[in-house]
């Protein structure tokens, strides 16, 4: 028994010193660790940068307009007839004066011809009457001159009164008969008039029949074949009158050089807008949704005369030109309008400006290789850049790309070269 007792404490002793050992062990690792981590520096964060540039940019306000072509035009018939020639291919451009459409001449060629037998018989009727008129005012002077005669012969009693009275009497008829001839000529000359105003109107209506382009312009779908009897109509109603297009019209002509951009924006606007026409006459950027060339430039040239009171919003139109045919009427395009310049203005490339839940902020690299978080206040975007109403200055370096890796007050290593944006695309 005593044997087991010393054994069992043996055991225990050796127990404890293997605890003690593994503990002592233990606790010279932990303090390597924790001397490992107080000399552990994060890596400093590849970044791209690029610096701050200062130059003068537009201020503008950007609008969703629509192409309206500068003059349309309904060509319609205005006298009745069979048309038996066109001139012109759908589709195609055309100019003012070109021939478009011919109606049936002929009966219009017939009542010319008509008139103008009419005007020629009365011319012979005229000359008849002037010749009846002369037979008459001799018949006249000489009744005249019996009447001085036989009130002298009767002054020296040489004839009797009665026949003095009876010479008289003639010549009354005489002069009744001369005013009677004045009265035909005066009437052949009025119906000359008429004839000659039938015969005008009649030449109109003979012109009619050649129907000519009033506008250069591009020629849409013809609404008629060769062979359609054509009438003209009366006032266009109101829905004729919205789409431009009467229901009797031959062709629609679009005027597309130049073009308008009507576009709208809101009366809270409306005032700075006014105040910039003020000083001069406004520009107007307009593109097309799906290109990717340069806009084209015009000029603001309409505003509306009311606020449409459904929306708040004011109409307001561009025009600008369009050689190439590239804007097309009733086309979507994204308007910018041009509000004057902004001095000295600080951009930076969009990329560089993040969001947080306190706002927009970018990292600023300092000379010490640190990246500094600033709060930013953002202006408009100039194409490619933005500009930095307030928390940059022009010259200072800001990260573009690689944020994610960025502490604030964390080293940071740039990748590649500084680079320099590109001139904002407003001017």
């Amino acid at each position: 028994m005593e044997i087991t007792v010393m054994t069992s404490k043996q055991s225990l002793s050796h127990r404890l010193g293997i605890i003690l050992a593994i503990s002592g062990l233990c606790a010279t690792l932990l303090g390597c660790v924790n001397k490992a981590q107080q000399n552990f520096e994060r890596p400093p964060a590849p970044v791209v940068v690029s610096t701050a540039v200062s130059q003068d940019v537009s201020n503008y306000m950007d609008a969703l307009g629509k192409i309206v072509a500068k003059e349309t035009v309904s060509i319609q018939p205005q006298v009745s007839g069979r048309i038996i020639k066109i001139h012109f291919t759908d589709g195609a451009n055309v100019r003012k004066g070109q021939l478009l459409f011919t109606i049936d001449p002929r009966p219009f060629e017939a009542n010319l011809k008509q008139a103008q037998a009419n005007l020629a018989k009365d011319i012979a009727a005229k000359k008849q009457a002037e010749a009846n008129l002369a037979r008459e005012v001799a018949r006249e002077n000489w009744g005249l001159a019996q009447v001085n005669r036989y009130r002298t012969l009767v002054e020296q009693g040489v004839v009797a009164r009665e026949q003095y009275e009876q010479i008289r009497v003639d010549y009354d008829t005489l002069k009744a008969n001369s005013e009677a001839a004045r009265a035909a000529v005066r009437s052949a000359d009025e119906t000359i008039k008429v004839d000659n105003a039938a015969i005008d109107n009649t030449k109109v209506q003979l012109s009619y029949c050649f129907i000519h382009s009033p506008i250069d312009g591009r020629a849409g779908q013809r609404l008629v074949d060769i062979g359609n009897v054509v009438n003209p109509g009366g006032p266009m109603s109101n829905a004729e009158s919205t789409s431009g297009v009467s229901n009797n019209a031959l062709l629609v002509i679009e005027r597309l050089d130049p073009i308008y951009a009507d576009f709208t924006i809101s009366q809270n606007n409306l005032t700075h807008v006014q105040e910039q026409m003020r000083a001069g006459t406004l520009s107007a950027e307009v593109r097309l949704p799906d290109s990717t060339g340069d806009p084209i430039s015009g000029h603001l040239t309409f505003v509306d005369n009311a606020v449409q009171s459904e929306t708040g919003q004011v109409t307001l139109r561009a025009t600008l030109p369009n050689p190439d045919h590239r804007f097309w009427p009733g086309r979507f395009v994204n308007v910018r309008l041009l509000l004057g310049m902004v001095q000295g203005a600080v951009l930076v490339p969009a990329t560089a400006p993040q969001m947080s839940a306190a706002g927009s902020y970018v990292y600023v690299v300092k000379p010490d290789q640190t990246a500094e978080q600033r709060t930013v206040s953002l202006g408009q975007r100039q194409g490619d850049l933005v500009v930095v109403e307030k928390g940059v200055s022009a010259g200072e370096k800001v990260v573009i790309n690689g944020q994610l890796g960025v502490t604030p007050g964390g080293k940071v290593a740039i990748e590649q070269p500084q680079t320099t944006p590109a001139t904002a695309v407003a001017q």
